[in-house]
């Protein structure tokens, strides 16, 4: 068991937090829910909290502005960012805003312990270098962050037509799915 005191799930999806959930309870874990951010809050305040699991996307609101409210509240918390539409851009901001660690959906009990239970920072170094797809992807992640998601700017940016890149976009989260 890698602590004695319980973890925060933050996450709206009900389903995917009680299975995750009752994972963690066969490995000995004891996890405390939470839906949105000001649960989340409350659930920090009253509870002996060491770890917390946090979506990205919490329906409408971004885990990313809660994640310095939550170090705020509890500055040795240990946060793991998770997401379905995991990019190297809002990887380094989940980052720099103070996250252990960020990992993509679907996210296994296994992994998450083993990301809690690794002491060094570091991340494995990839064995292949990634795609010309990939880096296009990731690109334009970070213009689309740089641009706080504003499709128009971002295509502006990126000299590509705003259909090309929605296109691109919804052809992406499709195949995430």
């Amino acid at each position: 068991m890698l602590s004695d005191t319980p973890w925060l799930l933050i996450d709206d999806d009900r389903t995917f937090l009680d299975i995750l959930a009752r994972s963690l309870r066969r490995q000995g874990i004891d996890a405390h829910l939470a839906h949105d951010p000001e649960t989340a809050i409350t659930a920090l305040a009253e509870q002996e909290i060491a770890r917390c699991v946090l979506d990205l996307n919490l329906a409408g609101d971004s885990g990313l502005a809660l994640l310095p409210k939550l170090l705020a509240q509890r500055p040795g918390l240990d946060v793991v960012v998770i997401t379905g539409y995991g990019s190297i851009a809002t990887a380094v901001e989940a980052m720099r805003r103070g996250a252990v660690n960020y990992l993509c959906k679907p996210v296994t009990v296994a992994q998450l312990m083993e990301v809690f239970s690794v002491s060094s920072a570091e991340p494995p170094l990839r064995q292949t270098p990634p795609s010309v797809e990939e880096l296009e992807w990731e690109h334009i992640q970070q213009v689309l962050q740089q641009h706080d998601g504003n499709i128009s700017a971002t295509s502006r940016a990126l000299n590509m037509h705003r259909r090309t890149l929605q296109r691109k976009l919804q052809k992406r989260s499709r195949w995430r799915q």
